[in-house]
């Protein structure tokens, strides 16, 4: 952290990240040079940066890493969960502690610098990563900006100016901005050591996937439960959906505020709510899902960002760990009758999980597709496939 004296700083630090009411921490970028502004938020996952970097759940948002050591499992072509060339780079910027440590991984094409750079993200290290995560978790996640000048010239007045005159996530519709612009389809299964990602086998289901910024691994835990997925945008109507005969529909993840997505995509959520067709909504999905069923969202101070949260299945009792990422919740004071809470988090209770009486509908807030993982959550693919069936009607 430091105070300046003056408006332009030309010293050793090749990198800097300004608060908007600003604060200003100085340290060494990498990946791609500029400056670009954000919601910083920080995720505790020890690994599965390059899965975390290209979730376009994080479009708009800046990401610090909890975890100290960055970088020693490379590159590849492989970890990637965008879907589409709109929803290519996720997150704006990446904040790490310790400057990136080289590749060890066999599966390792690159150096995670230059991977960064290919995508066009900020790099910042060493600065105090504890220091800002303590700042979030007591004040909330704040409006700032990030740069990379390579030869330390840095306008750290302009850089606040940029972090205060950030809108900020609330009332933006980002989802519009990852979302594939035409239709298209997915067969490809979960990767193995063995066989990478196979070509899905026997069809049992087609599900409809409605496009909010879905991650690769959502598509590929429906192949794994035999399920050929068409892949649609929000904007799609119920009629167009409706032709494609579906035997259910996925409302994905994505970025935003599920409110201002929930003003372009509402009328066709009510379609589905009342066609009778099985859904499961996944994070974005889950919180649209609920606004169509008459609950409310509303944001919240931290969020949830990281591999490693303790989410309880009502049903069962079972507690599973699972992947977050998300800075809205649904109020789950705001459910109306025949709408029930399933899974709850156990770190500070908020709703991670909704199913509808008497109708084939289930929903979670967090990631069941895990990349990064765990992989607790893959039966929820299993029980969207039983609702398929025509048993698992709640």
């Amino acid at each position: 952290m430091t105070e300046r004296d003056e408006t332009q700083v030309t010293s050793t630090s090749t990198g800097a990240i300004a608060l908007s009411d600003g604060t200003i921490f100085l340290g060494r970028g990498c990946g791609a040079v500029g400056s670009v502004v954000g919601e910083l938020c920080f995720n505790t996952a020890m690994t599965g940066y390059q899965e975390i970097l290209t979730d376009p759940s994080y479009a708009g948002q800046l990401i610090l890493f909890t975890f100290p050591h960055i970088g020693n499992v490379g590159a590849n072509t492989q970890d990637l969960e965008f879907s589409s060339p709109p929803a290519e780079r996720g997150a704006r910027a990446a904040i790490f502690r310790d400057p990136i440590t080289p590749p060890s991984s066999w599966r390792a094409e690159d150096h995670f610098d230059a991977w960064l750079t290919r995508q066009g993200i900020i790099g910042l290290s060493g600065v105090d990563t504890r220091a800002l995560t303590r700042r979030i978790r007591t004040e909330g996640m704040p409006k700032a900006a990030i740069a990379h000048a390579p030869d330390g010239k840095i306008d750290l007045d302009a850089l606040v100016a940029a972090a205060a005159a950030f809108e900020g996530l609330e009332n933006a519709d980002l989802a519009a901005g990852v979302t594939a612009p035409g239709q298209y389809g997915h067969d490809e299964q979960l990767w193995t050591i063995s066989g990478g990602f196979a070509a899905l086998g026997k069809e049992t289901y087609h599900v409809v996937v409605v496009d909010f910024g879905v991650k690769k691994n959502i598509l590929r835990n429906l192949s794994q439960v035999g399920a050929r997925a068409t892949v649609v945008g929000p904007d799609v109507t119920l009629e167009m959906l409706m032709a494609l005969k579906p035997d259910g529909v996925v409302l994905s993840n994505g970025p935003g505020d599920p409110a201002a997505t929930y003003k372009r995509a509402g009328s066709l959520i009510e379609g589905l709510v009342e066609s009778g067709l099985p859904i499961l909504g996944i994070c974005l999905g889950h919180q649209l899902l609920a606004l169509s069923l008459g609950a409310t969202t509303m944001k919240m101070p931290q969020g949830h960002h990281g591999a490693n949260h303790p989410v309880q299945d009502l049903a069962t009792g079972k507690v599973e760990i699972v992947s977050m990422n998300h800075g809205f919740t649904v109020d789950p004071a705001s459910l109306p009758a025949g709408v029930e809470e399933s899974h709850r988090s156990l770190f500070d209770g908020t709703n991670s999980g909704l199913k509808v009486a008497g109708k084939p509908i289930i929903s979670v807030q967090h990631h069941p597709e895990a990349s990064p993982g765990p992989q607790d959550s893959f039966y929820l693919f299993r029980r969207f496939a039983d609702l398929m069936d025509g048993g698992g009607r709640t």
